[in-house]
């Protein structure tokens, strides 16, 4: 072959694997939630790439494939040539016999991998990186038309692999993970707010909500031996006594057996008539507690609650009762400092 249309076609082979690199890291850096809108408004780029997403497995050995196939040409085709063309002036400058084409194979092999290296992998895979979702649509759908054309081939070699993987205990994955843990939606709400992206108020709203699914209910708790409650046969008058003492709205009723049978709030009592108020509640103020586990995560026991509809959660300890949740005890862990409303602001 010619030199120069050899070179020609080594340069589209140094594209080519470019292109596979690029669509190879833009598919498994990007992110399905910034490409679905797109798929939503009709773009059928982003609706191949997101088919090319749900198969990242055969992606990837296709751009594998086209890399190997492209490297390989690089090598077997632009090299020799690239090597014939410096024996010309390495001749002229003196250099002859087996030490010429020792030279000019050199030369040529350092050009052809430094240009493979460069413009044919480090360039494309950080542009992918730098723009993951532009990448993806881009390079997506044509390497997803790749693969369907090669795809005897690709699933052969995805087949295979599969196999190894699974004999190595290692389960093949179809997609990346497009999801955040915990921690690291954490993290990337400390960092915002050091950097000044997010008011303190935001920062502590962000770091409430995300608690809420980790930390436990038994942490917000009140121990019973700490509670201010109301014993059976309790008084709507010794409950506005404990109202004016304690500032509180809500107690706890202990029952004859020291359990606790429910609780009242003096709202329900404030509508009670004069001669009741010395007479026992009665049991239809009474209200009921709904139980949770003390393992039971804030927004799971904040979800019992609002179903039961109850402000208060009696919180056990396998199967023990443990302690007394209030409802704004848990909202607190969200927005910050909830005042009851029987209580007086502080100067």
């Amino acid at each position: 072959m010619a030199d120069l249309p050899a070179l020609g076609i080594g340069l589209a082979l140094l594209l080519g694997n470019a292109f596979f690199v690029g669509a190879e890291f833009a598919l498994i850096s990007a992110r399905r939630t910034q490409i679905e809108p797109r798929a939503s408004e009709g773009s059928a780029m982003a609706r191949i790439t997101l088919r090319a997403m749900e198969r990242v497995s055969l992606m990837m050995a296709g751009a594998q494939l086209g890399i190997t196939m492209c490297s390989l040409g690089l090598g077997a085709i632009a090299e020799p040539a690239l090597a014939h063309l410096l024996e010309v002036p390495l001749a002229a400058v003196g250099v002859s016999g087996p030490l010429l084409h020792g030279i000019a194979f050199t030369i040529a092999l350092a050009v052809v991998v430094f240009l493979h290296m460069v413009l044919g992998e480090m360039v494309p895979k950080n542009i992918a990186i730098a723009g993951p979702e532009r990448s993806a649509i881009l390079m997506g759908p044509p390497l997803y038309l790749v693969v369907l054309i090669l795809k005897p081939l690709i699933v052969t070699l995805n087949w295979t692999a599969n196999i190894v993987l699974k004999s190595l205990r290692v389960t093949p994955r179809e997609e990346v993970a497009s999801t955040f843990t915990a921690d690291e939606v954490a993290g990337f709400i400390a960092e915002s707010r050091q950097q000044g992206l997010l008011e303190e108020a935001e920062h502590d709203l962000l770091a409430g909500a995300l608690s809420m699914g980790i930390e436990q209910i038994h942490a917000v708790a009140v121990p019973l031996s700490e509670l201010v409650v109301l014993p059976a046969g309790a008084t709507p008058a010794q409950a506005e006594a404990e109202c004016v003492r304690t500032g509180f709205s809500r107690f706890p009723i202990r029952g004859p057996e020291g359990d606790m049978v429910g609780y009242v709030h003096l709202k329900d009592l404030l509508m009670a008539p004069a001669h009741t108020l010395a007479q026992p509640i009665r049991p239809r103020l009474i209200r009921p507690l709904v139980e949770v586990d003390g393992e039971t995560t804030l927004d799971a026991a904040l979800t019992a609650m609002q179903a039961r509809g109850t402000h208060v959660a009696l919180v056990t300890t396998q199967g023990e009762p443990h302690g007394i949740a209030m409802l704004e005890d848990v909202v607190e862990r969200l927005v910050g400092e909830v005042v009851d409303a029987a209580q007086r602001p502080k100067d």
